[in-house]
């Protein structure tokens, strides 16, 4: 199997971080909060303004999109960065791909000067805690209503991934 490459996208690559992001929407519709139809609307502006917001992280198999991750601040804190939209292609699941876009955005955090990744996972997605526990994400007590649409599942759980030499936790 070749290797998996992660990069960030620029503001001029929008067609590109749209594809993939309309591609997670269709095959993955109860994952996010938006859906396939209110995005495929969106004009060039408001993609734009969306690769301005948060930084999209592309991971790419031999020039083919397999994943994509956004990283942004969600919180508000300034020391804690945000992990969200996180997909995988499902030919590619199980390859490592989620684990290099997770290492690429929370060494974008600390090059920010983030001290802090955070990542909401659904309290009862068991598959993702168990994910973001061995990367070394910990719970906290945070907690919210979920904002994508699975019926089963109420609320979603803070995961927070120190990035440096501050293990404390920070209020998110």
């Amino acid at each position: 199997m070749s290797d998996i490459t992660v990069r960030t996208l620029g503001e001029d690559e929008w067609e590109q971080y749209r594809a993939v992001r309309l591609s997670a929407l269709e095959e993955s519709p109860d994952a996010f909060a938006a859906t396939l139809a209110e995005e495929q609307e969106f004009d060039e502006a408001l993609w734009r303004t969306r690769m301005q917001r948060s930084q999209r992280l592309l991971a790419e198999r031999e020039g083919t999109a397999v994943g994509v991750a956004s990283l942004g601040q969600q919180t508000e804190s300034d020391r804690v960065a945000e992990l969200f939209g996180l997909w995988v292609s499902p030919a590619a699941r199980g390859s490592g791909v989620a684990t290099q876009l997770v290492r690429a955005g929370a060494d974008a955090a600390r090059q920010q000067g983030r001290t802090h990744l955070a990542y909401w996972v659904g309290t009862d997605n068991g598959r993702a805690v168990a994910f973001a526990s061995g990367f070394g994400f910990r719970p906290t007590d945070s907690r919210r209503p979920m904002r994508v649409r699975q019926a089963d599942v109420e609320e979603e759980i803070a995961m927070v991934l120190p990035l440096g030499e501050d293990r404390g936790m920070p209020r998110l």
